[in-house]
């Protein structure tokens, strides 16, 4: 996403531009103490559509009911954003990931502090971008869920651990060595000084 430098290499994003792609941040950069209507948050999915200069179309008002719909806020398009419980908040930025249509979608751990039935819903939409043929790349800590729900897996411990087919990623001997790499980690630590081999 461009968020932060690259500290060496490059991202190959293939054939996807950034307008292709939707993402959830850990925690939405909305305050939610802003007079914003959830029909006007879920609206700002169709901003690639309709760009900074244009009206948004009598048509993505209806798609934005139907996004609304499909995470269970029917009527909910004049409530204000504050007025919303934790997981009702999620539901209106999935819906308007929904809205955004996008071949590829980044979750930053979009289940954490949310209920279990507004989970349970929205694992239902990541279940049908998966079947629309889109990619979705979570990050998640609950491992049940990556089982559950994500046919590939990344296991990273400070450094990746496994890749590839989550059955054959999320084994029992990768999660202990993923855990005893996390449970050794010390913020304070002193930094490491590793002698230059080159001059030996």
């Amino acid at each position: 996403m461009n968020e932060l430098p690259l500290a060496s290499g490059r991202i190959n994003r293939g054939h996807v531009a950034p307008t292709d792609i939707g993402y959830l941040p850990q925690a939405a950069d909305i305050d939610r103490r802003f007079p914003i209507t959830v029909g006007n948050v879920v609206l700002l999915g169709a901003w690639r559509q309709a760009g900074a200069f244009h009206a948004v179309s009598e048509g993505s008002g209806s798609e934005a009911r139907r996004a609304l719909s499909s995470v269970g806020l029917t009527g909910f398009e004049q409530r204000l954003i504050g007025t919303l419980s934790a997981g009702q908040f999620q539901r209106v930025l999935f819906a308007r990931l929904l809205l955004q249509n996008a071949k590829l979608i980044l979750l930053d751990e979009p289940f954490t502090a949310i209920d279990a039935r507004t989970t349970h819903d929205l694992l239902h939409v990541v279940r049908r971008w998966h079947q629309d043929g889109r990619t979705v790349i979570a990050v998640l800590h609950d491992v049940e869920q990556v089982r559950a729900h994500f046919p590939q897996a990344l296991l990273l411990a400070r450094e990746p651990i496994a890749w590839g087919p989550t059955v054959t990623t999320m084994t029992a001997d990768n999660l202990l060595r993923a855990w005893l790499m996390a449970e050794r980690w010390d913020e304070n630590a002193a930094i490491c000084d590793v002698p230059d081999q080159s001059a030996a």
